[in-house]
């Protein structure tokens, strides 16, 4: 039987039928228009998203919840450039975080300042979720600590606040100077994980959500704010001016939510999906069948359909990046091997991108490419490009100079030694950083789910907020078991493409 061709002609035919796989997979219906609801990373927004899709849909129109965006500005930014066209945010934070600088105070203007923007915001739907500051009820009795300022007393505690809380213009960087706290020993966490810290006494004290239904199950106490820092954070629906005007019926079936919910209705439907993980979807639906008489039905996916739906995009997530960084990390490193000036540079480039946090990263293309899958695969496809074009250019430079002079001697061109000696020699090497990518990608996809892109990360990232371990596992193991799949895959293919004599180890050539 005869060899398959080179790594180069099988690779990408093999890449480009996974990709037209899972695109089949992820094809939408693009028939009628959809409404596109967002939420933060926390479990309150998502049952207000979810509350607020159930109603688009009552409308009669179609709706899609964008969950779990990740902060503040990520889903702001979302809805300025039409990503999405409706969240709820709270006037606290509007004030404070996204109309900073601008002197905004109280609920009108607010209206007035976000409608330069092309947004619109509804009356409060009723509830204040004001920050606050939480100990544990042992601790605080233990320390005789019942207000804010009484902290200055203890400068050795050690507080865990939010990420998001920790560079806020309303969170610790102006409480510490609001109450002139002395505590250094200050740390970001992600805001679910912080009460397994109170409750483990990893950290004393931390930002809480005043409608957390973990308050109660906890047993934390409020501390109260006697100087009045925090100000209200009363619930708003923003969405687009043209919203408005395309879709008139769901404006009018989303604003029943104004005045609807107060303090106690919103504790209570985040009890139900934290602490009784009765889905967030299914929460929000009971509550507008109680209070709007609304027939919102809840679809419900199997473990299986979770499964295959999230296979199917971290799949597209790797595989598009994967062939988009062969495709350019190749010749580049190509380029790099017969220029040595250039290819400082090249590797320089490279290497530099590969030294910026992937999280980062992943924001920094949030600009330019919106939400959703378009920047994970840029950022997946720039941090693929390091370990080929490595691998690429220590391949060809490898190669020893009486071979390469052989093809000279043979008269062939510098293109027809490039294609039947050079690159064939080099192939394994090259291969090796092809893989390496590969693998790496498959872990780093995961982060993509903070920007909506789906994967493996989505269940990982509900897991974590709802302290889910079979949730977490859920998306960990198969993105594990992938990365392995990926791997064992890829020394396969070495085996079919790359000629024995190049495979063999330099102390395997030995006679026995």
């Amino acid at each position: 039987m005869r060899r398959l061709g080179s790594v180069f002609d099988v690779l990408p035919c093999w890449l480009t039928t996974c990709l037209l796989l899972t695109s089949s997979l992820v094809a939408v219906d693009v028939g009628a228009e959809e409404v596109k609801i967002g939420s933060k990373k926390f479990t309150e927004s998502v049952v207000l998203g979810e509350a607020l899709a159930h109603l688009v849909r009552d409308s009669g129109a179609k709706a899609v919840h964008r969950r779990e965006l990740g902060g503040t500005r990520v889903v702001w930014n979302a809805l300025l450039s039409g990503e999405i066209d409706a969240y709820v945010e709270y006037t606290g934070t509007l004030t404070h975080e996204i109309l900073a600088g601008r002197d905004v105070q109280g609920e009108l203007a607010i209206r007035q300042t976000v409608a330069e923007s092309g947004v619109v915001a509804s009356q409060a739907l009723g509830f204040n979720n004001t920050y606050a500051i939480g100990m544990r009820e042992a601790v605080a009795s233990e320390l005789g600590i019942d207000r804010i300022s009484q902290l200055r007393d203890y400068p050795d505690l050690e507080f865990g606040f939010n990420n998001e809380f920790m560079d806020r213009g309303d969170g610790w960087g102006s409480l510490r100077d609001h109450y002139r706290l002395p505590q250094r020993a200050v740390r970001g966490i992600d805001h679910d994980l912080a009460y397994r810290g109170l409750e483990s006494g990893t950290i004393h004290a931390t930002d809480l959500y005043s409608t957390d239904a973990e308050i109660a199950a906890y047993g934390l106490r409020v501390l109260v704010d006697d100087e009045q820092h925090f100000p209200e954070y009363r619930a708003l629906i923003l969405y687009r001016q043209d919203l408005e005007r395309r879709l008139p019926a769901v404006v009018a079936s989303i604003r029943r939510l104004e005045g609807l919910i107060d303090d106690r209705a919103m504790v209570a439907m985040n009890a139900r999906a934290r602490l009784d993980r009765v889905p967030e979807s299914q929460v929000a639906a009971d509550f507008l069948a109680e209070r709007l008489a609304v027939a919102a039905k809840v679809e419900v996916e199997t473990g299986v359909q979770r499964f295959v739906r999230h296979t199917t995009e971290h799949m597209f997530l790797v595989g598009v990046s994967l062939l988009l960084a062969i495709l350019v990390a190749v010749p580049s490193g190509i380029a790099a091997a017969k220029n040595r000036r250039l290819g400082q540079g090249i590797l320089a480039l490279v290497g530099t991108l590969q030294t910026i946090p992937s999280l980062a990263l992943l924001v920094f293309m949030i600009p330019l490419l919106g939400i959703g899958a378009p920047p994970a695969l840029a950022a997946l496809f720039l941090y693929s490009l390091l370990p080929i074009v490595r691998n690429t250019h220590a391949g060809l430079t490898g190669i020893p100079l009486d071979i390469r002079q052989s093809g000279e001697a043979l008269g062939l061109s510098p293109a027809a030694r490039l294609r039947w000696i050079e690159l064939p020699l080099a192939s394994p090497a090259i291969l090796a950083g092809i893989k390496t990518s590969a693998v790496i990608n498959v872990g780093t996809a995961t982060l993509g789910a903070l920007i909506g892109a789906g994967g493996y990360g989505q269940p990982i990232l509900t897991g974590i907020r709802l302290d889910d371990i079979g949730l977490i596992l859920e998306g960990a193991v198969p993105a594990a078991v992938l990365a392995l799949l990926v791997q064992a895959g890829f020394e396969l293919l070495e085996r079919v493409v790359v000629p024995k004599g190049l495979r063999l180890k330099p102390d395997s050539a030995g006679v026995g």
